[in-house]
């Protein structure tokens, strides 16, 4: 799949769903153009979108997401869609049977991570991801917490 793919310049990342990494194990990801309206892009580069609570499934053989907001451009007027409509992901049709093939395993899901634009083109980064359990989400938050003493104790001794 697709692993590198921010090393590239000409990318601004508009919005992140940083608790996807504190809510899952991430497996794989994918990178995915995104079908939008004129509108919903130019809201897009202004940083008007919110992924937090969307995500991802396979219908038919494509690829959607859903629950992502973007709000109507000011300027827009009639030409506005609904904010929190389903939106058509762009995939090879072998990229999205290795995704289906994927989430058909227990406890794997589809999940946004990031919304950017590169090279004038509006993508995003998908996760097949398998969801955490709450001990889980305590050793990684005790575990970042022992690495954060160590480096406030590390620094204090050479102060």
């Amino acid at each position: 799949m697709c692993g590198d793919f921010m090393s590239k310049e000409n990318v601004k990342i508009v919005s992140t769903n940083r608790k996807a990494r504190h809510e899952y194990f991430i497996e794989d990801t994918i990178e995915a153009g995104i079908v939008l309206t004129g509108t919903e892009v130019k809201s897009i580069r202004q940083g008007k979108v919110n992924i937090k609570e969307s995500y991802a499934s396979v219908e038919n053989g494509e690829v959607f997401i859903h629950n992502m907001h973007i709000s109507p451009y000011e300027q827009g007027n009639i030409y506005n869609v609904d904010p929190i409509r389903k939106r058509k992901l762009l995939l090879h049709k072998r990229e999205i049977r290795k995704l289906d093939a994927q989430i058909a395993q227990k406890g794997y899901t589809l999940v946004p991570l990031s919304v950017y634009i590169k090279n004038g083109l509006v993508k995003g980064e998908l996760a097949i991801a398998k969801g955490k359990k709450l001990y889980d989400k305590r050793e990684a938050i005790a575990k970042r917490d022992a690495e954060r003493r160590m480096r406030q104790h590390a620094s204090e001794k050479y102060m």
